[in-house]
């Protein structure tokens, strides 16, 4: 649906009946659940779902239900244009005051790094004009592991020890939270002094920095390891540690916090207390398209004994009678709590009832059931030996 293509009849999607998705207490006052705008690409969906009105219905839905914010990015194909242009159908319902938005600049295609000043304030700008306004309430620097300097002793396995025994080879160590560690910091330093400057002419609210690796082909061909929660803490440490010795205002962690990887929680201290990020976020509780019950995509990463162990896992779940995206849905919004938002993927109106379902399930009833099943799952994670476990793309 191109900007000039916006419906003569405005759809009429309806939420269940039940109580809204509330804003969470911070210093953002997000909703407990975030529109994730990447599902709204081809990675995720045909083009047939994306150029008819079920973007449009979708989003219409979240907003009724209190799904308040969206996170997109300038990588994600079509994505900041339909939400744009969904949104501005809506305005007359939703004004812009009523939701935020967060979007992503850096990276514009699967080789395509750009941390320049120069493409960074083109790429805000060009984000503003998708999405039909003035400001933005945070833009992230994306996928800052494939940027930044990498230190690391190792690209696979579990690295809480980066918060203990490890951390001088994570570059985490007392005293050196200001040292620039090669060319790939500075870039990020410079990019994110960018941004600031945008930030002081009121075109952005907040800033962030995100690591995803939603492209994993790229990853493949980088060797750069998929979730890098150090490089999160070592990067927010270094703006921290230079000038204007301004901490992060948001981070955006994916697939770190799930019934497969739930690293995030132990980084969590660290990342608001020694780095004083001011909000943290934890996106695709599916580990992109991994916890469900079709299996992963093609392209993702996962080794055969990770894809094995979900394979088991689903169809122990729903032997006793729940889906695993189900409990992989629960356990994220039980964890992430009333002080972290979930950014959960949406694309189809079915994806944001179900949702809020299992949200308002989890608020309003004994879970002790729930966890039992959701420790089982686990535990086939466990025994298999991917437990908390980043995958390498060597």
């Amino acid at each position: 649906m191109s900007s000039t293509d916006l419906p003569s009849e405005l759809p009429n999607e309806l939420p269940t009946p039940g109580p809204l998705v509330p804003r969470l207490d911070g210093p953002l006052s997000l909703p407990r659940i975030v529109f994730g705008g990447g599902a709204l690409s081809h990675q995720y969906n045909s083009e047939e779902l994306l150029s008819g009105d079920t973007p449009l219905r979708t989003v219409q839905l979240a907003l009724r239900y209190g799904i308040t914010a969206f996170d997109t990015s300038a990588y994600y194909g079509p994505s900041e244009i339909l939400l744009g242009n969904a949104l501005g159908a809506l305005r007359d319902e939703f004004p812009r005051s009523s939701y935020q938005l967060m979007t992503k600049c850096g990276r514009y295609g699967m080789a395509d790094f750009d941390y320049t000043p120069a493409r960074i304030r083109e790429s805000v700008n060009r984000s503003l004009e998708r999405l039909h306004t003035d400001y933005l309430d945070v833009v992230h620097l994306h996928d800052i592991e494939f940027v930044s300097t990498e230190v690391t002793p190792r690209r696979t396995g579990n690295h809480t020890s980066a918060l203990g025994e490890d951390k001088a080879a994570y570059g985490l160590i007392e005293g050196e939270e200001g040292k620039v560690r090669g060319e790939g910091d500075q870039r990020i330093l410079d990019a994110f002094g960018e941004l600031r400057k945008m930030q002081d002419e009121g075109l952005i609210k907040h800033i962030g920095i995100t690591g995803e690796s939603v492209c994993h082909l790229l990853a493949l061909l980088m060797q750069v390891e998929g979730y890098p929660l150090y490089t999160l803490l070592r990067i927010a440490l270094l703006i921290l540690h230079n000038p204007p010795f301004k901490p992060v205002d948001v981070i955006l962690s994916y697939s770190n916090l799930n019934l497969q990887n739930g690293t995030f929680l132990d980084f969590m201290p660290q990342l608001l207390e020694r780095a004083q990020v001011r909000q943290l976020l934890a996106a695709s509780p599916f580990s992109m398209g991994l916890l469900t019950d079709v299996g992963p995509p093609a392209w993702h990463p996962a080794s055969p004994e990770l894809r094995s162990a979900t394979i088991q896992a689903a169809a122990e779940s729903k032997a006793r009678g729940r889906s695993l995206a189900d409990l992989a849905t629960g356990y994220c919004i039980r964890h992430t709590g009333g002080a972290i938002p979930l950014v959960v993927g949406l694309s189809q109106p079915k994806e944001v009832h179900e949702c809020v379902r299992v949200w308002r399930e989890i608020e309003s009833e004994d879970n002790a059931l729930r966890i039992e099943q959701e420790e089982a799952a686990r535990t086939v994670f466990r025994e298999a030996g991917v437990l908390d476990w980043a995958w390498t793309s060597p």
